[in-house]
């Protein structure tokens, strides 16, 4: 099967969940939060879902809920997907965005440094 495939089915699956997720009527689903990507196994029987949350308080009752309802999900996604098979869902928690705020905060405490003259060097 070819890999472009599987990139398609992977975003349709993405585009729905997101959808889908928006829809569930669980307290603990709430705040600023995304999927961000799905990877479908070549196979069909599982795709691996990541989730940005970016409130860290909320995040275990989050994943939790998803958990909990990843049964009504995959249902769900099986009568807005039309694939042979509807892959088992994996929730996983993306922390890219986290990083990056923090690469950022690092690269700007840098420059900050580097813009103060340093009295202790002679020269």
């Amino acid at each position: 099967m070819p890999s472009y495939r599987i990139d398609r089915i992977s975003e349709e699956v993405r585009h729905k969940l997101d959808s889908l997720i928006r829809q569930l009527n669980d307290p603990r689903i709430d705040g600023t939060w995304s999927v961000t990507r799905v990877e479908v196994t070549r196979d069909l029987r599982y795709a691996k879902t990541y989730v940005s949350i970016l409130e860290d308080d909320k995040a275990d009752g989050f994943m939790k809920a998803l958990k909990n309802a990843a049964g009504y999900l995959r249902r769900e996604l099986g009568r807005e997907v039309d694939l042979r098979y509807t892959p088992e869902l994996l929730f996983e928690r993306d922390r890219n965005i986290a990083y990056g705020i923090h690469i950022s905060q690092v690269l700007n405490d840098l420059k900050i440094t580097e813009d103060k003259p340093d009295e202790t060097i002679p020269e």
